[in-house]
């Protein structure tokens, strides 16, 4: 049996240590955006010692690149994307104080292993079902590298936003979890 949490950005230790792999989410509050050549970007701005364009502790970020909002819309599609593209960089903000990034698929062992020291997750977001997702937005700006279109850092504000908890702080995985068939 899986439990359902309803939290509020920004994520705490204690937000997070409450969490299993398994348990369904619905995150409320602020949530930024970034994929690849964002995250790539933000990387060179540690490596300048220069300020990121969001804060980081504390903070979730969602592998996405939303299409052009339709009239009397803040968003188009909103699907996640495939998160292991991020791996090379999710460590360093990790280590940084980010508490939970959210997309679709496996994260690699070394990301796995510095969420369990930084305690942080990995929320999945249905694949699929960007409609869904993009009526749990209710605001979209834009703050950094807009040049980047769809993979532009973003702002949004949700409410409600529907994830799974598949990597949690524990070591627990959706992924390694198999379920026996028996006749």
């Amino acid at each position: 049996m899986t439990d359902t949490h309803i939290l509020t950005t920004p994520l705490t230790d204690e937000h997070v240590a409450e969490l299993r792999a398994g348990d369904r989410v619905l995150l409320s509050g602020v949530v930024y955006t970034a994929r690849d050549a964002a995250h790539r970007r933000m990387i060179e701005c540690l490596e300048r010692d220069e300020p990121l364009p969001i804060p980081i502790d504390g903070q979730v970020i969602y592998y996405v690149g939303p299409t052009p909002a339709p009239p009397g819309r803040v968003i188009g599609s909103a699907g996640p994307t495939t998160s292991y593209r991020m791996d090379p960089y999710t460590q360093r903000l990790l280590a940084l104080g980010l508490k939970a990034t959210i997309g679709k698929g496996r994260r690699s062992q070394q990301v796995v292993e510095a969420m369990k020291r930084h305690r942080a997750v990995y929320l999945a977001a249905i694949g699929g079902a960007a409609a869904l997702i993009a009526s749990s937005i209710k605001e979209c700006k834009v703050l950094a590298y807009e040049d980047l279109g769809p993979e532009a850092v973003r702002r949004l504000v949700v409410e409600n936003f529907p994830a799974i908890v598949a990597n949690d702080i524990y070591g627990g995985s959706v992924y390694e979890e198999t379920t026996e068939c028996s006749d």
